[in-house]
């Protein structure tokens, strides 16, 4: 019996022992050569979860606690994946207004043990000052951060080859952290080398960084030459900040790829596109999740025997409601967030989630504003708010608006049907910083003179398809055009907008008294420049006299002797606040679920209302172009005759014999 026993057992020992070990192979086998990368870009401090509307269900999405939840299911199948982020991590609600103090979103991505990350041209909003405090506040109160990734950043000097103070704190503040411009680490037997580069679109959007940032193709060919020859890597790892586009021409990262072939991996932030199949030209390949977190991106590759990089698995994991939320990660939201009310609502008396107002109806999403050429009802409501706040916090000495300002690109956020909070509002005007230190860009006074105004609306009409962030939505007045008609010369009609909604002629000489905030208005002075100097808007004082510091025209909160800076959110939340109640809570009139005739769109493409009532610049261009066709037809007579004098010698020349 023992004896029984004993072959038993081992038996059962032997067969346990050859499919541990098949196990143990098959698990080898499947590893061996194959990289997990798991990536992330956009989050723009959509920390918590937010609610979109899609096919009339509102439902919740993103948020880190759940994102860490599915990091960590992909970790369980995958211990040595690699996590990353491609920037503009930080920088579009309430999270933001600690950036400085507390740097949450670097924090947690820290907590939430991401490999390297690099910075977006969002993470430069608060000037180099602030993201220098930012890093200092993440690297003192957190055990573990990223890596930080800076390609091709570099620090200008001045004539006497000095950094300005600002730039110095920044520059320490990087090299204490300290930030690389790349690094090499090893899974699964794999060196792999990771870099950053910012985008020239990117970068351009960045006018406070003080930083510059050279050409990233040529950063990448250099930094890639280097991970080739000196650090022997096997794989390279591009976190590249500059976005793809439908425009092949201006889609930058597919340019890096077709140009830098020893990039195998492009991670492709900053253009928050979605893209559910990734893109590979020649054999990189390109991956982009979407915006806020909303997914989550999944990226295989396996090394074949010709030591090329192959596609073995790419897919967007849906961060929803189905996920659980992290409690160690919820844990230090809260934390976070009870700093957000103390340290900065608590000035303007506000909580995070304190209803404003409830509204009937959604608004058409931020994604897509701007997308159509027409007016917008959430721009309406906008621009009206800063009439309101500005007459409001001015009182008695309020000198009337004419017109309010808003481009389509500093619309962040929207608002859905039900309840709105005080981080719903926040998150649709969250961009910049004031003078005051503060989060969010301050609204200023600037005057135009009627030439001017009308100036603008040519440059919603004419500019804005070319730029889609261009576009403007003005309350105060009304206008039309014609997209057909010749560039510059699109307005047909502009007028002032009373608020019975009667009409008013605008006097072109005229000073008018007009409201923006600080970084649209600073926009407005560039017009010139972005239309070749065919169109002007030169932003004034009261008296006339060109603006140069816009900071000395903010608006400031009179009542209360507070001088406090009014912010673009805070004037949309006063003017909800505005709003007749019911129960209580404010309700957004129905007035703003359609448009109200601010901008018309006159699609008439007959002879007579494309060329009727050219401006001075369409007669200058057909002029132009008149004297062209007429030199074209000169120089194709000419050479016609020549052509015909010449044969007529040939012939008169030749003798009787060869006739």
């Amino acid at each position: 019996m023992k004896r029984t026993l004993k072959l038993i057992a081992l038996v059962c020992m032997i067969i346990m022992a050859i499919f541990g070990a098949g196990t143990a192979y098959t698990s080898a086998q499947s590893s061996d050569g194959q990289i997990t990368i798991v990536f992330t870009h956009d989050i723009h401090d959509h920390l918590l979860p937010f609610s979109l509307e899609k096919n009339g269900v509102i439902k919740e999405y993103g948020g880190l606690a759940r994102i860490q939840t599915a990091i960590n299911m992909e970790r369980e199948k995958d211990p040595d994946l690699l996590l990353v982020d491609a920037g503009d991590f930080s920088m579009g609600t309430l999270f933001q207004t600690i950036f400085a103090e507390a740097a949450p979103g670097l924090s947690l991505l820290g907590q939430m043990n991401y490999d390297a990350v690099t910075l977006g041209n969002h993470e430069f909003d608060y000037r180099p000052e602030g993201l220098a405090d930012s890093l200092n506040a993440a690297r003192e109160n957190n055990p573990r951060l990223p890596e930080l990734l800076t390609g091709n950043i570099v620090f200008p000097v001045d004539k006497e080859g000095q950094l300005s103070a600002s730039l110095t704190k920044l520059q320490k503040a990087m090299e204490d952290y300290p930030a690389r411009e790349y690094i090499v680490l090893e899974r699964n037997n794999i060196r792999i080398g990771i870099f950053a580069l910012m985008g020239k679109e990117a970068a351009s959007n960045a006018p406070m960084a003080e930083v510059e940032f050279t050409d990233p193709i040529k950063a990448a060919q250099r930094i890639t030459n280097e991970l080739q020859e000196q650090e022997k890597v096997d794989l390279i790892l591009c976190l590249s900040h500059s976005g793809t586009s439908d425009d092949k021409k201006s889609s930058e990262d597919e340019i890096l790829a077709s140009q830098v072939p020893a990039i195998d991996v492009i991670i492709s932030g900053h253009s928050h596109t979605r893209l559910n199949e990734p893109i590979i030209i020649n054999d990189s390949i390109i991956c982009s999740t979407g915006e806020y977190g909303e997914n989550l991106g999944l990226l295989k590759i396996k090394n074949d025997s010709s030591g090329k990089w192959l596609l073995s698995d790419y897919r967007l994991l849906p961060v929803d409601e189905s996920l659980m939320a992290d409690p160690a990660i919820t844990a230090r939201l809260n934390e976070f967030r009870q700093r957000i009310e103390t340290d900065y609502l608590a000035e303007m008396g506000m909580s995070f989630d304190q209803v404003l107002a409830h509204s009937p109806f959604s608004f058409l999403p931020a994604a897509e504003i701007g997308e159509k050429h027409a007016e917008e009802p959430l721009a309406n409501l906008i621009s009206d708010a800063y009439i309101y706040a500005v007459k409001i916090a001015e009182g008695s000495n309020y000198e009337p608006l004419a017109a309010a300002v808003v481009p389509s690109g500093t619309i962040r956020g929207s608002l859905l049907q039900g309840d709105i909070t005080v981080a719903d509002v926040y998150a649709i005007s969250s961009l910049g910083i004031g003078p005051d230190k503060k989060s969010g860009y301050p609204l200023i006074s600037v005057y135009l003179t009627g030439k001017e105004l009308k100036t603008a609306c040519e440059v919603d009409a004419s500019v804005a398809p070319l730029m889609k962030p261009a576009q403007l939505y003005i309350a105060g007045m009304t206008y039309s055009f014609n997209p057909h008609r010749m560039i510059f010369n699109k307005v047909t009609s502009a007028a002032l907008l009373k608020h019975d909604g009667s009409r008013e002629e605008i006097d072109d000489n005229r000073l008018y008294r007009v409201a923006a905030g600080l970084y649209s208005a600073q926009m407005l002075s560039v017009v010139g420049e972005k239309s070749f100097g065919l169109l002007s808007i030169v932003p004034k004082d009261k008296q006339g006299r060109p603006i140069e510091n816009f900071e000395e025209h903010i608006i400031k909160d009179l009542t209360g002797g507070t001088d406090r800076e009014i912010k673009e959110w805070a004037a949309i939340a006063a003017y909800l606040g505005s709003f007749s109640a019911e129960e209580d809570v404010p309700q957004i009139p129905l007035y703003y679920s359609k448009t109200q005739g601010r901008k018309m769109v006159i699609d008439d493409n007959s002879f007579s209302a494309v060329y009727s009532q050219p401006n001075h610049i369409a007669i200058t261009i057909y002029i132009v172009v008149a004297i062209l066709v007429i030199l074209m037809i000169y120089l194709v007579l000419t050479i016609i005759k020549k052509r015909r004098g010449k044969g007529r010698v040939e012939y008169e020349g030749k003798t009787d014999y060869e006739g």
